[in-house]
């Protein structure tokens, strides 16, 4: 099939799914949300198919969501009165884009994440929801909510933490800050760092490769094992967490960072 923000290749055993959107740096519009979820469902009920690895095209892997292009699917937001329907339509809306992400980790099969460049935002969301991450010299990451204004709730908050630690989540969430590729290994972020873009293609195959190589069975069922540990808890931290934003926003910062955003200013947050 023929995607709008995704692109697929199926090579033999391996499956990549690169974000396809490099005009925009890979920024993550509506399509970016809906199209994951049957593009890893077919993956999942391919039989030829043991591994999947998600990479970017362009000159990085994802600037974050792009939020002036999802404000037509997000009308919420723009209501001048925040009353109880526009707050269950804005939660349920959350919750379906959360999908949009967890279909990665619902994924019976090992997904690995290729990053080069920067990877921001919704972008660190959909690889904490992969099995494995790979990244480049080059590659920056960030989870940037704080500072745009809105709690992360796509998925990075309760799986970020099972990856890094507690103090690390807490870290990267309330300072917003970039962290380079040594630092994202040291924290465990990552599990290795290639030279450049073309070593990591290629180590990201490998890894690929290596896996494949195994008892498709026993694979599957290790990431069954490993995913049932936290599941129960990640799933209920991400309802908790969408209506925790449906409360929050929109608010008078998250229009102050926009306006800072269009302006090319630093923001000045208030609290309201």
């Amino acid at each position: 099939m023929e995607y709008t923000f995704y692109k697929v290749e199926k090579k033999e055993s391996i499956a990549w799914v690169y974000l396809n959107r490099s005009e925009k740096k890979n920024a993550m519009n509506a399509p970016a949300w809906k199209e994951l979820i049957p593009i890893m469902q077919d993956l999942d009920g391919d039989g030829n198919i043991r591994v999947i690895i998600i990479a970017g095209k362009g000159t990085m892997f994802c600037a974050g969501i792009d939020l002036m292009g999802m404000i037509s699917e997000l009308p919420e937001l723009l209501e001048k009165e925040q009353k109880g329907g526009t707050k269950l339509s804005l939660y349920q809306k959350i919750l379906g884009m959360q999908d949009g992400l967890s279909c990665i980790e619902w994924c019976s099969k090992p997904v690995i994440a290729a990053v080069h460049g920067k990877c921001i935002g919704a972008g660190l969301d959909m690889i904490t929801a992969c099995d494995i991450r790979l990244c480049s010299e080059d590659a920056e990451f960030s989870l940037r909510e704080a500072a745009v204004g809105i709690t992360a709730d796509m998925g990075v908050l309760q799986r970020i933490s099972n990856i890094c630690g507690q103090g690390i989540a807490r870290e990267l969430a309330f300072t917003a800050c970039d962290i380079n590729a040594a630092r994202a290994k040291e924290i465990h972020l990552v599990n290795q760092v290639f030279t450049d873009h073309d070593e990591l293609m290629t180590g990201a195959e490998r890894f690929a490769m290596d896996i494949a190589a195994n008892s498709p069975l026993a694979v599957r069922g290790a990431k069954a094992v490993l995913k049932q540990m936290f599941a129960s808890r990640v799933g209920e931290s991400l309802v908790f967490n969408a209506a925790m934003s449906a409360v929050v926003i929109p608010s008078n910062d998250l229009m102050e960072a926009v306006a800072a955003f269009t302006q090319k200013r630093k923001p000045n947050f208030t609290g309201s």
